[in-house]
């Protein structure tokens, strides 16, 4: 197999590629800088995914003709997660609410969970307190 640089998959990826660059850039991730009229300077964060797939196969025949098949595709996610904020000298984050996804909610969820059922266990063999219980909140 030949490793010619005119081969149609190295135009298709190379087509994808470029349409890509043109979808996310550095102003996807990190917004523009908006300032406010007492100073405070407000940069909106994002998170973007993006995935790439191509494939292809010449296929032999008898004629001078190549016969190829291939395709390409990809897929951009951007999502919001907050806002870092300077002001009088300091920053800090501040992360949009509700921004989480499933998973990031109940790897976050982790430690309140372990607490609470370690907390339960005591009380059931004894050796805790009713302080020791956690009080649940409904949402």
């Amino acid at each position: 197999m030949s490793t010619n640089s005119n081969r149609p998959i190295n135009e298709l990826m190379g087509i994808t590629m470029e349409k890509i660059k043109e979808m996310v850039d550095i102003n996807s991730i990190i917004g523009d800088p908006i300032t406010l009229d007492d100073g405070t300077t407000i940069i909106p964060i994002s998170k973007v995914s993006y995935g790439f797939a191509s494939g292809g196969s010449d296929l032999p025949n008898k004629s001078e003709k190549s016969l190829f098949g291939g395709g390409a595709g990809a897929g951009v996610s951007i999502k919001p997660e907050g806002f870092l904020v300077i002001s009088n000298g300091n920053a800090k984050m501040v992360p949009v609410s509700g921004a989480s996804d499933p998973v990031s909610s109940a790897i976050n969820a982790i430690p309140d969970v372990f607490t609470k059922v370690s907390t339960m266990i005591k009380k059931k063999k004894g050796t805790g307190t009713e302080e020791d219980i956690p009080e649940i909140e409904e949402e």
